[in-house]
């Protein structure tokens, strides 16, 4: 029987998944998704094409892949509908070439309105929502009141979603919330209308019988692990479990199918919304990463807090995936930087450790860093000979994470990507 290999990423997000997942996919017969929702944004770049998925898997633009929205995902009728809307230039068999699970659970217009009034409600304590309804939605799901995209094929849906709608409503009622429905009704109808001609299928048959036939299956995590809700930086994380275990639970399948565990994490660190971020730089150092990485989300356009390599951080991630092989993205925007600093570890009063505390609060954590040289990204051509600083670099992170670095990204475009020998 063939396995499920997971590919995600180990830090807040943004590690460039899209990319990879892209670049790896003609390597696979199925492509899934297993959680999140439309707050995920995995940008994808060829022939000079620039395209962002927010739900579809990323395997969608390789003939003959099969992709899957699974039954971890929260999907939004309307946001599915813009992203087929926006797919049509490029003359996909859609209806062919993706199927989506009847247990995925759906966003409705209310659950973003809920996502903006509990924000609101924070004030200044606001733990970064991307205000797209996946909080509220993982919420109606755990307390047994949500609607799954297998129900709009029920003779009821109606009565279900105006139910669940109205329950919204008296919510939103409490929280002084102005919530103006008739023009995103409409839009989500004629976006079901849009969801039903796709086959909404029990898809944890699908996926382990494709396992049973020797099929590979690349499961795509988003977000990142140090978002996931039980070990990322609580309360700033997202609403599910966005490690490897994810994907047992988000496709329905066991442990024991599991292969590789592609962990992708960027050359240095980034962050979108509120949080700690123990490495963050600030002024002309955090400004100059930000504009070199062009870091800025690409779900919300929002401008990304940029700092140095976290290697305790990066080592929790990696062992709470079981990561087998590291993909480092992004090494081109550190290339011409004069200093590159990792950190090594944290200091704790006046004790160090390499272990994540419960709180990252950086008052009362010490970080000590190793100082490297910039290098000439022109100059980076293949895996098996680096520029020197490169290569030191690559292998003091293989070195302190006992996991070897099997892929390194140095520009946006698939073709920019170098694959050690034998991968």
């Amino acid at each position: 029987m063939a396995s499920v290999d997971i590919l995600l990423g180990l830090q807040w997000g943004d590690e460039g998944k899209g990319k990879v997942v892209d670049f790896l996919a003609p390597k696979y017969n199925v492509v899934a998704r297993f959680q999140g929702g439309p707050n995920a944004g995995h940008t994808l770049e060829f022939d000079g094409h620039k395209h962002v998925l927010h739900q579809i898997p990323s395997g969608i633009f390789h003939e003959g892949i099969l992709n899957v929205i699974g039954n971890g995902v929260v999907l939004d009728p309307i946001t599915f509908k813009r992203e087929i809307d926006g797919l049509a230039p490029f003359d996909l068999d859609l209806k062919r070439h993706l199927v989506i699970s009847n247990k995925t659970q759906m966003i409705i217009p209310t659950h973003r309105m809920l996502d903006k009034a509990y924000e609101l409600a924070k004030g200044d304590k606001k733990i970064g929502s991307t205000l797209r309804g996946i909080g509220p939605t993982y919420q109606d799901k755990a307390a047994r009141k949500g609607l799954r995209i297998g129900d709009i094929n029920e003779p009821d849906f109606d009565e279900r979603y105006n139910q669940l709608r109205d329950f919204h409503l008296q919510i939103l009622e409490r929280y002084n919330f102005e919530a103006e429905l008739d023009e995103e009704e409409k839009l989500f109808f004629e976006a079901i209308d849009i969801v039903r001609e796709f086959d909404i299928l029990s898809t944890e048959y699908l996926i382990n019988e494709a396992l049973i036939e020797g099929q590979s299956v690349l499961a795509e995590g988003a977000q990142g692990s140090l978002l996931d809700i039980d070990f990322g930086s609580y309360p700033f994380v997202t609403s599910s479990n966005t490690i490897a275990a994810g994907a047992c639970t988000g496709l329905g399948v066991a442990p024991r199918r599991i292969g590789e565990v592609y962990g992708i994490f960027k050359a240095y660190c980034t962050r979108v919304g509120s949080g700690p971020f123990p490495t963050e730089l600030f002024g002309d150092k955090g400004e100059e990463l930000r504009k070199l990485g062009n870091e800025f989300g690409a779900t919300t356009g929002r401008p990304r807090r940029c700092g140095w390599l976290d290697l305790p951080a990066l080592n929790y991630a990696a062992m709470l995936n079981g990561v087998t092989q590291l993909f480092m993205m992004k090494a081109d925007v550190l290339a011409d930087m004069d200093e590159i600093n990792i950190c090594n570890g944290y200091k704790i009063g006046e004790k160090e450790t390499n272990e994540l505390p419960l709180y990252l609060d950086t008052d009362n954590l010490g970080l000590m860093f190793d100082t490297f040289s910039g290098w000439e990204n022109d100059k980076v051509k293949s895996f098996e000979n680096l520029p020197e600083s490169l290569d030191k670099y690559v292998k003091y992170i293989e070195e302190h994470t006992k996991t070897p670095i099997s892929l390194i990204s140095v520009g946006p475009d698939r073709t920019q990507t170098l694959l050690k020998e034998n991968f």
